[in-house]
């Protein structure tokens, strides 16, 4: 194991400061601090307020990771950080504390791509990714179908969301219901007590004439709102528990059925889902179902893996060591909207990462102490 590429990942595409490190794929370290209690009274993630968590953050976070994981940074084989995509002022505080670590320490920078790092993240719990793997990503900011033949190269688009995403459309729901922020966590909680079938909610783009793998929630995040309205406004309770259940089934739903008919299309015989809204249970619980009943091998990390973390940037980082793929130039932008069919961000030359001239440019005993 001591061969293997030891690398520490940044990660700050919105609200959490994330920092891992991984020698190959075993995790070594997964620090994080939240800053979910700072938008909590605002119902939603505030840019600014993310970005000035991360600047105090980060540098207490590197040192937690750097202690859990009983290494010196100056160890390392490389350090990884979202590019992108995410808010640009929250991945800007990354980019920046990990161009100023990998300069004073001399070591190669990688700038990855945030929906791919939620892929390769599995390997941490489940070994090396097959390829191809189809992966279905679901969070507040993205619900993605995505095929990948090689995580550091090749990540072709299948499916998106047209308008909300799903974890979105938990948080709004979850508002509506006075439920606090987020939503995913309590309206999951609350559902296991309803009943999934209680509400005949609609289920989005699943029309014979519809795109056969994007998704839409906006029409079901507004059916539900108007049902929720209609009981208030006709003086009766509102049955919390009953919404919530058919509510997330109708997401769950459209979920796992457009990520199976995907793998069946494509004959791609193993399904990874990914993003905080894996941590969903019955979407775990009903994926299983209808992957066993397909044929199909899904891999699911455990819930912490599926969130934002720097663990899933530390392993898309050490798997570009691996694969000797070129390292970012110094002047790597922080891009919120990198597209995923650019799992990483080269330098200009796109040399091999052990010929890039950066590496070389500082003593290894140089400005970090």
């Amino acid at each position: 194991m001591a061969d293997e590429p030891l690398v520490l990942g940044i990660e700050t595409s919105c609200d959490e400061t994330g920092v891992g490190i991984v020698r190959g794929t075993t995790l070594l370290a997964d620090a994080i601090a939240s800053s979910v209690d700072e938008h909590a009274r605002f119902g939603g993630v505030v840019p600014e307020v993310a970005s000035r968590a991360h600047l105090e953050a980060m540098v207490p976070t590197i040192e937690r990771a750097l202690k859990e994981a009983g290494v010196s940074a100056r160890d390392l084989d490389g350090i990884s950080v979202t590019a992108g995509p995410g808010l640009a002022g929250a991945l800007l505080v990354g980019v920046s504390a990990a161009k100023a670590y990998a300069y004073a320490l001399g070591k190669p920078l990688y700038g990855v791509n945030h929906l791919a790092s939620h892929i390769c993240v599995d390997q941490l719990e489940h070994g090396k990714l097959p390829e191809p793997t189809m992966a279905l990503l679901v969070s507040g900011g993205h619900s993605s179908l995505l095929l990948s033949s090689d995580i550091t190269s090749d990540v072709r688009p299948m499916g998106a969301t047209i308008d909300d995403a799903a974890g979105e459309a938990f948080d709004k729901i979850a508002r509506v219901l006075n439920l606090g922020f987020p939503g995913g966590p309590v309206i999951d909680r609350y559902a296991k007590e309803g009943d999934p079938n209680a509400i005949a909610f609609p289920r989005g783009l699943t029309g014979p004439r519809d795109a056969a793998y994007d998704f839409s929630f906006s029409g079901l995040k507004t059916a539900v709102a108007r049902w929720i309205e209609a009981k208030r406004n006709a003086g009766e309770d509102v049955p919390v528990r009953d919404v919530s259940a058919s509510f997330q089934e109708a997401v769950v739903d459209v979920l796992t059925r457009k990520a199976v008919r995907a793998c069946k299309d494509e004959g791609v015989d193993h399904l990874m889902i990914g993003g905080g809204v894996a941590a969903n249970s019955r979407l775990r619980a009903l994926a299983q179902e209808r992957c066993e009943a397909a044929g199909i091998r899904l891999r699911v990390p455990r819930p912490k893996l599926c969130t934002d973390n720097g663990a899933m940037v530390a392993a898309l980082g050490a798997e570009m060591v691996a694969r000797n793929r070129a390292a970012s130039d110094w002047d790597l932008p922080a891009d919120s909207s990198l597209p995923v069919t650019d799992p990483h961000v080269p330098g200009k030359s796109h040399a091999p990462a052990h010929d890039h001239d950066h590496v070389h440019e500082i003593s290894k005993d140089n400005l970090y102490s």
